[in-house]
């Protein structure tokens, strides 16, 4: 029988794939993926920060909202991110593509609209306050409203809170 890592259940073949401690095996994969957790995280908080002295000093937003906004979706939600600029969405979630709109501090409406002739299964509406607080829900494209038009229009509010 092989061992196996005791977080990821994937098979471990030798000292190679995985260390041995408190006598469980733990796979370098899962190691790696708990440290670039991590890093993204600190990075998060220090783009969200730039952004927030930014405003503070200037009294003008820097464009990268966009950027946090998937950031805090995949560190959320356990999202990997597509490369920059790839078409249809941003990452995926397991077997789901997941497009991520964001909310910006400064827009006046709690709304997003998406194309509908995108490639997702799941969209992430990221909605980031005025005092730089964000929050995320998450939908099916199922469950977006239906229509004919070239854009999805989807309010914040229309979306159930799920438990991530």
């Amino acid at each position: 029988m092989k061992n196996k890592c005791s977080i990821t259940r994937l098979p471990i073949e030798g000292w190679s794939d995985a260390i041995w401690d408190e006598g469980e095996w733990i796979s370098w994969a899962h190691i790696n993926d708990q440290i670039h957790d991590q890093a993204e995280k600190a990075i998060l908080d220090r783009m969200v920060q730039l952004a927030k002295d930014y405003f503070n000093l200037t009294g003008r937003h820097l464009p990268i909202y966009g950027e946090i906004g998937e950031l805090y979706a995949a560190c959320r939600f356990g999202i990997v991110r597509h490369k920059s600029r790839a078409k249809g969405s941003d990452g995926r979630m397991g077997d789901d593509f997941v497009e991520v709109k964001t909310i910006t501090p400064q827009k006046g409406n709690f709304t997003v609209s998406v194309k509908r002739s995108g490639n997702f299964n799941k969209l992430v509406i990221v909605k980031i306050n005025p005092d730089f607080r964000m929050d995320a829900r998450m939908v099916d494209r199922s469950q977006l409203p239906k229509g004919d038009g070239k854009y999805y229009r989807v309010s914040w509010a229309s979306v159930k809170l799920k438990a991530a």
